[in-house]
């Protein structure tokens, strides 16, 4: 089994002028198992595909999503915060939910003597390849959120509770043994300033490039969620009048690098190191969505072809070429072993999601894990997506629920929008000097 990956990147953040500013913008250094320079990554994230992307996630396909807010956390018992205003999840109406019925009832256009056989795929749904926990979509306390209504941004919810969710998913999921601390709540840098950090780090680089490649896949989603809390931030809370905003303190509370030890500019390189690897898994499924029998299906044609044709012009501008490198290449059996492990881990941190006591950050958590989780399984189907049939009649061994398609561009969309707020960022601190 090989995975596709990126290998070696420079990554250079700067602000012209402004030489004495501690924050990520003056980060420099090598990241591994990418290349690319952030240049390049900005300039087409931010002028050619960011306005693309938030175009089609407007659509009422990629708008509407199913998710369980009800499960009970499978490891803890977990308060709910719900009592704070801002953490409550807007269900969709009865309007909305007619033409949702239309949106949930099928991907491909089936002619009549294929319907069968297509009603048996939506079926399909192979264990083994799965990356994270998909809610049962037939549970009565799975509800139709519509994304739009329903904004990612800070609801108030911090503190223990919150810390906790990483801090299970840092120190139990990323193949780190107990005796190495990964430095993680700011307040904590203030007691153990930088000692943490090096010995985490120094641990980190011993790793083999699986296992490296897999923290930074999570630090990276985390750096990109903060960054949507301090761009969407509650700046003023009247009855009559709320604002949100962009909160540059938040911001360098958790990417300065004097006041996270140094570890802030490494988050933000993971975040271009998760950007990379999405990037690289929709270039990978071009194929898929290329297929003359996939449609966005709403039940209105034109505007479904539409789609279609804006969803396949964007995967196919990406202008970036990537070096490949194989992983899991090694002995057979010990590959295989590394992957199931990097799978499991991976669909543990889903199942932490349902322990999330804000509503709203764990739909969001929830739909971002399920999207990385289908991007980690397009790149582990190398194969079957070579081997998709030419033929309509022809059952393909690779598919994509909706919900699946759903998560991957939305969760995408979180990260390009995450680039682009650095850009806003950079801007803000640079009037601050």
């Amino acid at each position: 089994m090989k995975l596709v990956v990126i290998v070696p990147l420079l990554l250079l953040l700067e602000v012209s002028g402004y030489a004495e500013c501690r924050c990520f913008c003056q980060v420099t250094g090598d990241l591994d198992d990418c290349t690319c320079d952030v240049e390049t990554i900005d300039r087409f994230n931010n002028d050619q595909l960011f306005p693309k992307l938030q175009s089609l996630l407007e659509s009422d396909y990629f708008r509407f999503y199913k998710v369980n807010l009800n499960k009970p956390c499978p490891f803890w018992t977990a308060s709910s915060e719900c009592g704070l205003r801002d953490c409550a999840v807007q269900p969709c109406s009865p309007v909305s939910l007619t033409l949702i019925y239309q949106l949930s009832a099928l991907l491909f256009v089936p002619s009549a003597e294929t319907r069968e056989a297509l009603l048996d795929w939506n079926k399909y749904d192979d264990e083994a390849e799965r990356f994270c926990v998909v809610d049962d979509e037939e549970s009565p306390d799975s509800q139709y959120v519509d994304l739009l209504l329903n904004p990612e941004r800070f609801t108030g919810y911090k503190g223990p509770e919150a810390w906790q969710i990483w801090n299970s998913i840092y120190e139990e999921n990323c193949f780190k043994p107990y005796t190495i601390k990964r430095p993680l709540n700011p307040i904590s840098f203030q007691s153990s300033p930088g000692s943490e950090a090096r010995t985490f780090y120094s641990w980190l680089e011993g790793q083999c490039v699986e296992k490296r490649a897999f923290f930074r896949l999570v630090s990276g989603l985390h750096a990109s969620i903060n960054i949507h809390l301090s761009a969407r931030y509650l700046l003023d809370d009247r009855w009559f009048q709320k604002k949100w905003g962009h909160n540059v303190s938040e911001f360098r509370q958790r990417f300065d690098s004097g006041l996270t030890a140094g570890e802030g500019p490494k988050r933000l390189r993971n975040l271009y190191f998760l950007y990379l690897i999405e990037l690289r898994a929709l270039a990978k499924v071009l194929p898929f969505f290329q297929q003359s029998s996939f449609q966005l299906y709403t039940g209105r044609p034109e505007e479904d072809r539409k789609h279609k044709e804006q969803l396949v012009d964007i995967l196919e501008s990406f202008p970036l070429h990537f070096d490949e490198a194989s992983l899991f290449a090694g002995d057979e059996k010990e590959a295989a072993k590394l992957k199931e492990d990097i799978r499991l881990a991976f669909l543990n941190i889903s199942r932490i999601m349902d322990c999330v006591g804000c509503f709203k950050c764990r739909l969001w958590g929830k739909l971002q894990t399920q999207g990385l989780g289908t991007a980690l399984k397009i790149l582990f189907s190398e194969r079957q997506l070579e081997a998709l049939p030419k033929s309509s009649n022809q059952r393909p061994s690779f598919q994509l629920s909706r919900q699946e398609i759903v998560s991957l561009f939305n969760a995408f969309g979180r990260i390009s929008t995450s680039v682009r707020e650095l850009k806003n960022f950079r801007v803000l601190l640079a009037e601050e000097q």
